[in-house]
């Protein structure tokens, strides 16, 4: 089974489009696109598990050059 959640990024003025670019060569994100509001890019991730998830983030977006913040919002299954 897969675990999926939702990153939303906080970017450097005029860094989203580098972000972005850099998302897409990143294994497990599986969407991500630029937003309005209090984040600037939400990206949806999916891997093995929770923690491979967790990895993703921490260890590959936070790491990329004008990212400021992330929030990770874990997916879950009400039924």
């Amino acid at each position: 089974m897969s675990a999926k959640a939702y990153i939303l990024i906080e970017g450097a003025a005029g860094t989203v489009p580098n972000i972005l670019k850099r998302l897409g060569t990143i294994e497990g994100v599986r969407t991500a696109h630029a937003v309005t509001g209090q984040f600037d890019i939400i990206a949806l991730v999916e891997a093995d598990d929770i923690n491979a998830v967790g990895k993703v983030s921490y260890s590959k977006i936070q790491m990329i050059e004008g990212v400021i913040r992330t929030i990770t919002c874990n997916v879950i299954d009400l039924e």
